[in-house]
């Protein structure tokens, strides 16, 4: 949980009014996330969600904020920026760049069962047919380049066994990365953070709706395989062992396929995929760890989570079901 910038009541309602976006009611801090500081804020017009970016700048904002203004007018249920008079949508409070989205209904569901994979799936393959004609390209910041930056600042942290397993890990995916196979493989912008705790349903029990995906700002332009192998290391997981649920994770690629069907490369290297999303949180839980920031409130979460998530796809590969 984090807020790293205190935001009044007054700069609140000053940002409403220049957005027209109804007169202020109420605002509280949202206990969830470790980069951004955001807001729930109420107003005339309903409610909104007020986030203050820690570590993305200007420069780079647009690249998040268009990507959920494009998949919302695409009907799916993304917030959407709210734009001032002149149609910018990155604006400034606190001397940082901030954001206004709207606040979409439900509740998250942190046991999913295959009803929840499943429509997790089909809403993750129509946002990568969305993307088909989205035109800002970005890099995913959290990709390989930094994954070879951040480690050597994390070995000293690390038992021996830990080192060795992210040397190895890092060696393989750098000759990943480098192999004609994985740069043919689909691409385009992709959410590449959509967890369980990013996803809201709504209904009744056992018939629930996804209602909401959000929380963009890990987003940027990588492959289609290395996002769904970031919901499959979420979504269709043994907590305790670390383990792939192959049910849960038939279920939620299935769904999928039922709307983009996967390539042929992208069935055969979903194994190094689902190591590549293993890693990618293991090293960022790894940083919030041991080289934390300061906020008013800041919980990182457990590194071990995902190195047991890690092995376990080293252990056991898995492919999507044919």
């Amino acid at each position: 949980m984090a807020v790293f910038t205190p935001i009044s009541e007054a700069d609140a309602a000053a940002l409403l009014a220049r957005l027209d976006a109804g007169e202020f009611i109420a605002m509280q801090g949202i206990g969830a996330g470790i980069e951004n500081t955001n807001y729930f804020v109420d107003s005339s017009r309903g409610r909104w969600v007020l986030t203050v970016f820690e570590r993305l700048g200007f420069e780079q904002l647009p690249f998040y904020l268009r990507l959920m203004q494009h998949l919302a007018r695409h009907g799916l249920p993304v917030p959407e920026p709210r734009a001032d008079a002149a149609g910018e949508i990155v604006h400034r409070l606190a001397g940082k760049p901030a954001a206004l989205v709207n606040a979409l209904p439900g509740h998250h569901q942190l046991a999913p069962d295959l009803h929840h994979c499943a429509q997790l799936g089909a809403m993750l393959a129509r946002m990568h047919l969305a993307v088909a004609d989205f035109p800002l390209q970005q890099p995913n910041l959290r990709g390989l380049d930094w994954w070879q930056q951040i480690a050597p600042r994390l070995q000293p942290h690390l038992a021996d066994t830990q080192r060795a397993l992210l040397a190895d890990e890092l060696a393989f995916q750098q000759q990943l990365a480098a192999s004609a196979a994985y740069q043919a493989l689909p691409r385009g912008a992709v959410h590449a953070d959509l967890f369980r705790d990013n996803v809201l349903f709504d209904g009744l029990p056992g018939h629930e709706k996804l209602t909401a995906c959000f929380d963009f700002y890990f987003a940027g332009t990588d492959t289609f395989g290395y996002d769904l192998a970031v919901c499959l290391n979420d979504w269709c997981v043994d907590d305790e062992s670390g383990r792939l649920d192959e049910p849960l994770a038939a279920a939620l690629v299935q769904a999928y396929e039922r709307e983009r069907p996967l390539s042929p490369a992208e069935v055969r290297l979903m194994p190094a995929l689902l190591r590549a999303a293993a890693l990618r949180f293991w090293l960022s839980r790894l940083g919030d760890w041991f080289l934390p920031r300061e906020a008013a409130l800041l919980q990182p979460k457990d590194p071990q989570h995902f190195e047991r998530v890690l092995r376990a796809r080293l252990d056991a590969p898995w492919h999507p079901p044919r």
